[in-house]
Formats: structure tokens, sequence, C-alpha cells
């Protein structure tokens, strides 16, 4: 079943957040044979100033808690809690179904 996690967080250093998760990504990139996420989603939430959701997807639960368990992974999300403005909040969402319009 394909695994989506969303990690809620506040920030005012957002360019360096962006510019962290770049660098993640083309070193992430270049891991041969780890889990990593099909794709990543940053929102801005249009209600709450300062306020973002990155929206990350997985094939599996299981990819997503491989890819998390990495020692880069945790060395990335140290950084990143060191840009926030406070404790992120995640939701681990099993995807039930998905539909797009034509």
């Amino acid at each position: 079943m394909a695994f989506i996690q969303i990690i809620e967080y506040q920030t005012s250093r957002l360019e360096e957040v962006e510019a962290l998760g770049r660098k993640f990504r083309e070193e992430s990139a270049e891991a041969t044979g780890a889990a990593k996420p099909l794709r990543g989603t940053v929102t801005a939430d249009q209600d709450r100033t300062g306020y973002y959701l990155s929206i990350v997807e997985f094939e599996s639960a299981e990819a997503a808690m491989e890819a998390s368990n990495r020692p880069a992974t945790q060395a990335f999300f140290g950084q990143l809690a060191a840009l926030m403005d406070g404790p992120p909040k995640f939701y681990n969402l099993g995807v039930v179904d998905t539909w797009e319009m034509s």
C-alpha cells in the first residue's frame, strides 16, 4: 500500500529550509540501493503565515521507515529541526484511494 507522510512545521527561515532540502535531495539521489520517496511537495498554509506542510510519498510504510532510519536522513532532520520555530507534527498515512479528474 502506498504511504504518505505529512510534516507540519513553522519557520521564519524558509529559504534556508528550501536550500537544505535541495542539498539533501541531491545527495540522496546519488545513494544507490537506499529507499527514497517517490515525490515530495512543500506547501504554505494560506491561513497561517510561517506554517508549512511537506507532503512526502513513498511506495509503502516499510520504504518510509527504511528511508527515515538512514543516518543521512537523521542528520538532515537534525539540521532541519534547527531551522524550525517549534517542534514539527507528523502525520503518517496509508493511502486508501487516489483519483484524478480528467
